[in-house]
């Protein structure tokens, strides 16, 4: 899954807020050793944290579909997970960085869920049939200081956008419905609990 979302949001930004430019996306972490090695204009999206959203956790089975509507199968609810990344911009420049990053945060506020047709096609997510939301720059819920992120990397602080998907995870097997109940058993007994009748009527 998390393969996916990194597919989507290269699909997202590449194509929709950097398309024309000469600047590579890379998910690398940026390091110092990473940045003195950089020599062309980049955005980084460095993905920094991934924990379970806790309040989307749902219990019991969940039904499946099937193009006719009815029920086929029964797994277990999807499991959500918050994806963190961090954006940032790397050119010589930091006019230019901020071009840059303005760029990929108009892109990303149009955009209140991953596009569909960004999701990688016959994957998880697509298969999932669930939006997938995505937040740019938005207090996080939870006391966390991106310098100490930058701390943790040993490289300098540096202007960011810190971006939010929320995506679910598959977690386990479909198990198949039992066919569809079409009619109904009717016994009818008399007095003394003798069963008189069986007859079968379709259920309407």
């Amino acid at each position: 899954m998390l393969h996916e979302v990194d597919a989507a949001l290269r699909t997202l930004v590449s194509t929709r807020a950097l398309a024309g430019g000469d600047v590579r996306l890379v998910f690398d972490a940026p390091t110092r050793e990473w940045a003195a090695q950089r020599n062309i204009p980049t955005v980084n999206a460095y993905l920094y944290d991934v924990r379970e959203d806790m309040a989307r956790r749902e219990r019991g089975p969940a039904r499946v579909h099937g193009k006719d509507g009815r029920v086929t199968a029964y797994r277990q609810p999807p499991r959500f997970y918050r994806l963190s990344y961090l954006f940032t911009a790397w050119t010589k420049q930091p006019e230019d960085e901020h071009r840059l990053l303005s760029a990929v945060l108009g892109c990303l506020l149009r955009h209140e869920t991953l596009p569909a047709d960004t999701l990688p096609a016959g994957g998880m997510l697509a298969s999932a049939g669930l939006s997938v939301p995505i937040t740019a720059a938005v207090p996080p819920p939870d006391p966390r200081s991106i310098a100490d992120i930058w701390s943790a990397l040993g490289g300098e602080l540096k202007p960011s956008l810190d971006v939010v998907v929320v995506a679910p995870f598959l977690v386990s097997p479909e198990y198949p419905a039992g066919p569809p109940v079409t009619e109904v058993e009717v016994r009818v007994r008399d007095s003394v609990y003798a069963v008189t009748e069986v007859r079968r009527e379709p259920l309407t």
